[in-house]
């Protein structure tokens, strides 16, 4: 009967997403991380600028408080100074800007950077007895040593040069993630180069690939695929004392249904049918530790989280793999944790040197940036994933949300991009569409 219902099914259908919701978080309350209470955000008066012209409220653990610290156009990742500036990267107007904490609450700022092609990611790194700041542009990777306080950046070394962006011969002034993200580690540069596309099969035949991490050496020699198959993976980082490598990865759109089967109720085989009532709930985005010579599936491949979302199976892409001749997806590496779909994570910090509370600090933090093409907006907040006792991840909990104020309108007032430990307890923010750093503080 409900197979001759489409009502009844996609009511059914619905009550399933909601349930098959809950795989992705875990209650606040679960984690003994204390309850989430909505309090009002801190505007100094010089920062009331819209969307501040009005009170705002964020739901956060209950007894914390939050802040707006500074405004920033543009504000995208971050990086803390040894010396305790921040820097934060604009990638629309070629800028790094520096925020010095002052007595009064409102940051000196001053421009470390400008002129640069689309910089993104920034990472301090020592090398023998030189601090470098290294910054990632679209077309390069840069690094300028640094001493504590300067507020200008110093000469640019050019460590990678000629990476694929909009620029790019062949790609017609069109990319769409050519912002690059970088970790290091010892003596190695990693590097995200993503995909050029939604889901294609040139960027699996370019070179350097569009979907993959390349190793190189710190100072930009020996280039080596690392691991791909990563459509766009962002937030590179080290879990600290290991040579774990881990990223979040935002997946494709606009999935075809890859089974055989009636989705939609109408009685019909819906094999390669592009549904939004499927596509809201696959594919995930991923958090993955990623595995030297690891291959992720994209674009042949898709995780699906239907079942769980740890290590979940692939489904292979109606569009790209339909007879599984491009690729094995039995046979491939399986992502660590699935993150809700289309919520775009992008940020992820390690928070067990933060300095924060003991019950947050084993554990990993990663911006959710919200979707575009959901049928209601996810995302838009800032959620902690617990380690376990085992190594294994636990579900994630919401640390920081309420900047969506209608999920079906569509109406928000910010998305979060990056967030890292202020070095004082406390976790930065950044909101590249209200153009913010936040400041959370007094996590217990």
């Amino acid at each position: 009967m409900i197979g001759r219902s489409p009502t009844l099914k996609m009511l059914v259908r619905s009550v399933l997403f909601s349930t098959a919701a809950l795989l992705f978080h875990a209650p606040l309350l679960a984690t003994g991380l204390g309850s989430p209470k909505s309090v009002p955000v801190t505007v100094p008066a010089d920062m009331k600028a819209k969307p501040f012209n009005v009170p705002r409220s964020l739901k956060i653990p209950q007894g914390a408080s939050i802040r707006v610290f500074a405004r920033v156009p543009g504000a995208r990742f971050m990086a803390l100074a040894p010396n305790g500036d921040l820097l934060v990267s604009n990638p629309g107007a070629g800028t790094v800007t520096l925020l010095r904490p002052g007595d009064k609450g409102t940051p000196q700022r001053h421009t470390f950077a400008s002129g640069l092609d689309h910089p993104h990611d920034i990472v301090f790194h020592v090398l023998g007895d030189t601090t470098y700041v290294y910054t990632a542009e679209s077309n390069r990777i840069v690094r300028a040593p640094y001493q504590p306080g300067q507020t200008r950046i110093g000469k640019l070394q050019v460590v990678v040069d000629h990476l694929p962006d909009s620029s790019s011969p062949g790609l017609k002034g069109s990319y769409g993630h050519q912002l690059k993200n970088i970790a290091l580690r010892g003596n190695k540069l990693y590097l995200s180069i993503a995909s050029s596309c939604n889901a294609c099969l040139s960027d699996t035949e370019s070179d350097p690939i569009r979907n993959a991490i390349y190793e190189y050496d710190a100072n930009g020699g020996n280039r080596r695929l690392f691991a791909r198959g990563l459509r766009n993976a962002e937030g590179l980082a080290f879990k600290p004392g290991t040579d774990e490598l881990w990223a979040v990865v935002n997946n494709r759109d606009n999935i075809a249904y890859p089974f055989h089967k009636d989705w939609d109720g109408d009685g019909s085989d819906d094999y390669g049918k592009v549904m939004q009532s499927y596509v809201d709930g696959h594919p995930p985005d991923l958090l993955v530790k990623v595995k030297d010579g690891g291959n992720y599936g994209w674009p042949f491949c898709n995780s699906n989280p239907d079942k769980g979302v740890d290590h979940m199976p692939y489904d292979r892409d109606v569009q790209f793999n339909a007879d599984g001749n491009r690729l094995d997806c039995d046979k491939i590496d399986r992502a660590t944790k699935g993150i809700e779909p289309h919520s775009a994570p992008l940020g992820l910090s390690f928070l067990q040197d933060s300095g924060l509370p003991a019950p947050y600090r084993n554990a990993l933090a990663t911006a959710l940036h919200g979707c575009w093409n959901c049928s209601k907006l996810n995302g838009h907040k800032v959620v902690l994933y617990p380690f376990k006792g085992d190594g294994s991840l636990g579900a994630a909990v919401d640390l920081v949300s309420g900047w969506v104020t209608d999920e079906k309108n569509r109406e928000r007032w910010g998305r979060p991009v990056d967030v890292i430990p202020d070095g004082k307890g406390g976790l930065y923010i950044s909101d590249d569409y209200s153009g913010t750093i936040y400041l959370l503080n007094g996590l217990q």
